[in-house]
């Protein structure tokens, strides 16, 4: 009984932030660990990828100390793909440093900051390999994946999004969360086909394709765009979150879904953290009124007022 105790005590949960470059991830991650740091929740981030300076957050563990990719590229005479692939094989043959500095942060939350190369979670196994290793050292992951909210401006990105997020999925073999960023800048990129929905639900892409089939450059691909839409529909995995790091409701909703991914259950002071968090006034730290306007044009609520969305958590 006692060993089982023991064993569940040192769980340690976390999410290991991915995506393409660009997308966010290091904005989401000093705007989460500041968020669930308000909630109580004690919160460390590690760099996992060898290129990041400059790191806008406090840093617990940094991967560069181990390796980084200007030294690979210099000594080993790499270009930045090839010196990012060793420099995470490097990563993988040398667990045991990340092991014990992972070790000095035992009843932290954490989140990794991960390399933004596609190729690390669709072809190639070290990243994968090390995601494996922190699961055999009881870590609680769940992978969340961002994409550029941009890219449902066009509806040949959009499906070449889905098709990476869902090889992505099923490469990584972690709990999986879609998100999709700087929802609140949406618009600077024109007016969307459709509503909101339609694409973090990912439903019928044959609208898409009726889109893809005027644009002439695409109508000769018609065949190919709609069995690459029935691959994605097949395997029914890919949905999206809108995300934007600066409306608390949004991420109250990515914080939610991960904690339902990766197991983690709030706490009584949690809580209360978090509903006074939504009854005080607006800050200057959140701006809700652009993210709203979004919403309000492009996102079904279902009828639920914010009090009702409350009560659910």
């Amino acid at each position: 009984m006692s060993s089982q105790a023991g064993s569940a005590s040192s769980l340690r949960f976390g999410q290991v932030v991915i995506g393409p470059p660009g997308s966010g991830k290091t904005t989401y991650c000093r705007a989460m660990q500041e968020f669930m740091t308000q909630l109580g929740r004690k919160v460390v981030v590690v760099n996992m990828d060898p290129a990041n300076e400059g790191l806008p957050y406090p840093c617990a563990v940094d991967i560069a100390e181990l390796v980084a990719l200007d030294d690979v590229m210099e000594g080993l005479k790499l270009g930045p793909n090839g010196g990012l692939l060793y420099s995470m094989e490097y990563v993988e043959a040398n667990m045991d440093w990340l092991q014990d500095k992972l070790k000095e942060h035992g009843d932290s939350y954490f989140l990794f900051d991960c390399p933004g190369q596609v190729e690390l979670y669709t072809h190639q196994n070290s990243v994968k390999n090390i995601f494996s290793q922190l699961a055999k050292w009881n870590f609680r992951l769940a992978a969340v994946h961002l994409v550029d909210s941009h890219y449902c401006g066009d509806p040949a990105k959009f499906i070449s999004v889905l098709l990476t997020s869902l090889s992505t999925m099923l490469h990584v073999e972690l709990p999986h969360i879609n998100i999709l960023s700087k929802i609140d800048l949406i618009e600077q990129y024109g007016k969307l086909a459709f509503n909101l929905d339609f694409y973090t639900e990912v439903m019928d892409l044959t609208y898409l394709l009726d889109h893809l089939a005027a644009d002439p450059f695409f109508k000769k691909f018609h065949r190919l765009n709609e069995k690459l839409a029935e691959v994605i529909q097949d395997y029914s995995l890919v949905s999206f979150v809108p995300l934007s790091v600066q409306d608390k409701e949004s991420m109250i909703q990515v914080l939610r879904t991960v904690d339902k991914a990766n197991g983690f259950c709030f706490g009584d002071l949690e809580e209360r953290n978090l509903q006074a968090m939504m009854s005080a006034a607006v800050g200057a730290d959140f701006q809700f009124d652009s993210t709203l306007g979004v919403q309000e044009r492009y996102v079904e609520t279902g009828g639920k007022t914010l009090e009702e969305e409350m009560m659910d958590l």
